[in-house]
């Protein structure tokens, strides 16, 4: 009786402040169905069923492809493909987001220092990797993306950490400290989603911030919410003001990038400019991947098709 009081106290708590839980046969079956979930991702960083996959971002005035998001997905043997929003809450929820983000490090930084390896290019590739509010808040994060970055053997100049303003002002003196500390190692800063959360602007200023990443759902308005429209044009304006760079994000159709490029927009991505991919595997023919086709050496054709890897030999 006990443990289902529990039960409904922490939906009550789910469900906001000032409410009440009462308890059914349903809150027990998630509970049994969270604590399965949460016994498996333990097991998933070892068992190898954590994979990342990579989504463009190109430079929208000539669509060549700059960068790179990391983004994790699960491969569970039973469930299938799942996807973050589907486990990362229970990964913050129980502190075990702290060894994914770790393993998340450590693989995107050895995954870029093989392309580096084998790819020539004028201009280097950015990896964007996202820090979540538990690793924010970690004392060990500077450390551990240290020895992410010493293992590859990569220079912080490759690595761009995205946080979200949320999790920037959580403790606002700390998460200062640690950004300065990661600014000296040369790793650029980037706030995702930026416009939906923290409403001062003035950590604008105060913190070492680099880029600007205008969230999806202010992407998703432009041409039908003068609204959005506005604010992704402020977005920009003010980016450019500050000397920032800026990224929107979540572009899906040919109008919204004709749009972005008319207001200004320099970095973008979204479904439309290319899907997250895994990378493939070494003995995979890069011919038939779009990691793998290019028109010139060291240059990024139009679009995700376009080849961003070639081999010295």
């Amino acid at each position: 009786m006990l443990r289902n009081a529990d039960l409904a106290m922490y939906q009550a708590k789910a469900n906001g402040k000032g409410g009440y839980g009462i308890f059914d046969d349903s809150m027990n079956a998630r509970a049994i169905e969270r604590l399965a979930v949460e016994t498996d991702l333990r097991r998933a960083i070892d068992h190898h069923e954590l994979a990342l996959y990579y989504q463009p971002i190109v430079a929208l005035a000539t669509e060549a492809i700059i960068g790179f998001e990391v983004l994790i997905r699960w491969e569970h043997p039973r469930r299938g493909l799942v996807l973050p929003e589907e486990f990362i809450p229970l990964a913050e929820e129980t502190g075990l987001i702290l060894p994914i983000g770790r393993w998340v490090l450590e693989e995107a930084c050895r995954q870029m220092r093989v392309w580096q390896q084998r790819c020539l290019r004028a201009v280097p590739l950015m990896l964007n990797v996202n820090l979540s509010v538990r690793q924010l808040e970690h004392p060990g994060l500077v450390e551990e993306v240290t020895h992410a970055l010493s293992l590859a053997d990569l220079a912080g100049s490759s690595l761009n950490l995205e946080i979200t303003e949320s999790a920037m002002m959580g403790n606002a003196a700390s998460t200062m400290h640690k950004l300065r500390q990661l600014e000296d190692l040369q790793i650029r800063l980037a706030i995702d989603d930026f416009g939906t959360g923290y409403s001062s602007l003035a950590y604008l200023k105060r913190f070492p911030i680099n880029i600007l990443k205008i969230d999806r759902s202010f992407v998703a308005g432009l041409g039908r919410d003068p609204h959005d429209t506005a604010i992704v044009r402020s977005i920009i304006s003010l980016a450019k003001a500050l000397n920032l760079a800026v990224t929107a994000e979540g572009i899906e159709t040919a109008e919204q990038l004709a749009r972005l490029r008319a207001l200004g927009c320099e970095q973008g991505q979204g479904f439309y400019l290319g899907r997250p991919m895994p990378e493939p595997s070494a003995g995979a023919p890069r011919r038939t991947h779009p990691f793998g086709r290019i028109a010139r050496v060291g240059v990024c054709n139009r679009r995700f098709p376009a080849t961003v890897w070639v081999d010295r030999a």
